[in-house]
């Protein structure tokens, strides 16, 4: 192969390097993810909805939402429901859950998701996967 100009040469290995650079890695990106909690899960919905949550917004049984006692509104979460291995990513919208021995409370259509909504409780597994507002 011949070059015209080193300039071409330049811009060509220029344009190399920028494809070649790799993006973070799949050990990295694991490595963000957090577990906060194991425990029991329940879910709610339709006599909380179009109520306030606990930062203003309105509910929706339909939203990929839950309540933490805890973590920072916004916070995306995957929970794991450890009898099926089925997992949602919710975001952190309210406070609870307020029965004792919950970790967090999921929307009906999370629930759903997972594969409670029937036994209305299951033993998850809880990983924060981002941070948000």
């Amino acid at each position: 192969m011949t070059w015209k100009s080193s300039a071409a040469a330049a811009a060509a290995v220029v344009a190399c390097a920028i494809v070649a650079v790799p993006t973070e890695s799949m050990a990295q990106q694991q490595a963000s993810v957090q577990t906060v909690a194991s425990g029991t899960a329940s879910w709610y919905g339709a006599r909380f909805q179009g109520r306030r949550t606990a930062n203003g917004e309105r509910f929706d049984k339909n939203g990929m939402t839950a309540a933490h006692r805890s973590l920072p509104f916004g916070t995306r979460v995957r929970v794991t429901n450890r009898r099926n291995g089925r997992a949602v990513v919710v975001r952190i919208n309210d406070r609870g859950p307020f029965t004792g021995g919950r970790v967090i409370d999921l929307s009906r259509s999370a629930a759903r998701e997972i594969g409670m909504v029937n036994s209305g409780t299951a033993p998850v597994s809880i990983e924060v996967v981002g941070r948000g507002s």
